[in-house]
């Protein structure tokens, strides 16, 4: 895929097309600077841009730090509400309405086919959405997008990818006022539909919240690590929180780790699954990391980071 075109201003996913300059990308308090290989000459000779590759997803930061997708609940209850106020305070719809307390609710987004579905969506909105927020591709080239074989085009795979734009397109945030009866109700997704007769995606982006992916800064969340992960919700999970992170993050508490994974089994056991994901991770070659005590609480020292997973290829 060739370099996407720059944000025209009207478009949610346009923004860059998820592009920022070099020059927004080198400080080195940006995750971006971990991955050099990722940043190609533009064709245009403007310098080099970031884009959206089959390796790579640029991502809100706000969305890989919230708990938005999370190991699955076997039980099938609806996700936790999540308290945004802070994370997306600085919008600048929060500021022209002056809405003050922002919250998502909605199902459980898991890790294993919503991440890569909305992987997808991405993916779709960088390539097709300079010009309008509302996209038509095909079902075959959407589910190569969520890097989904072919081979398994099936009808399983439809309905599992219907029902996952469902959930996504249930992911609801409000916005108001505390003390106010007014709200802005929208979604991650406007519209998300599978059109079985002609075997097509459409999907539409809420135009006001584009600046959702630049209230923080953009992740680029290498696919390497998720892909080396099978089946690994909670290290896939603890994966996209520390992607989010600044190059020297401060040490993170368990207790940090638990409200990110939002797991419903007792504390202790819940421990015991962020001391396994950890593991995982640096099993992979992705993290070299120290746990340490702070009283009654565990801390996790993120030593070093590695999205390509051998030392050496960054």
């Amino acid at each position: 895929m060739g370099n996407i075109g720059s944000y025209s201003g009207k478009n949610l996913f346009a923004i860059g097309s998820f592009l920022h300059k070099v020059d927004n990308l080198e400080n080195p308090n940006k995750n971006t600077y971990f991955f050099p290989d990722a940043i190609p000459d533009s064709e245009e000779g403007q310098g080099k841009s970031l884009t959206v590759t089959s390796n790579s997803s640029v991502q809100p930061a706000a969305l890989m730090r919230l708990g938005i997708f999370v190991p699955a609940n076997k039980s099938g209850d609806a996700g936790d509400a999540i308290d945004a106020s802070e994370i997306l305070s600085s919008l600048e719809l929060s500021k022209s309405e002056g809405y003050t307390k922002i919250m998502i609710t909605g199902p459980r987004l898991n890790l294993s086919t919503d991440l890569k579905v909305w992987m997808g969506i991405i993916h779709a909105f960088s390539k097709y959405g300079l010009a309008s927020n509302a996209i038509t591709l095909s079902f075959h080239e959407f589910a190569n997008l969520c890097q989904i074989p072919s081979k398994r085009l099936d009808s399983r795979l439809r309905a599992n990818i219907r029902d996952s734009l469902t959930r996504i397109r249930g992911k609801t945030i409000t916005l108001s006022t505390i003390g106010s009866r007014g709200a802005y109700v929208t979604g991650l997704l406007k519209t998300g539909r599978f059109n079985a007769d002609e075997d097509t995606i459409e999907l539409e982006a809420d135009s006001k919240l584009w600046e959702l992916y630049r209230a923080d800064y953009l992740t680029l969340l290498r696919k390497k690590p998720l892909n080396a992960l099978p089946r690994q919700e909670a290290a896939q999970a603890l994966y996209t929180y520390l992607a989010s992170l600044p190059e020297r993050p401060a040490d993170i508490s368990f207790t940090r780790l638990r409200a990110r994974l939002m797991l419903t089994n007792r504390i202790s056991d819940q421990n015991k699954v962020i001391r396994a994901a950890l593991e995982k991770l640096k099993g992979i070659g992705y993290l070299d990391y120290l746990l340490k005590k702070e009283g009654r609480e565990t801390m996790v020292r993120v030593l070093s980071r590695n999205p390509a997973l051998k030392p050496g290829d960054l």
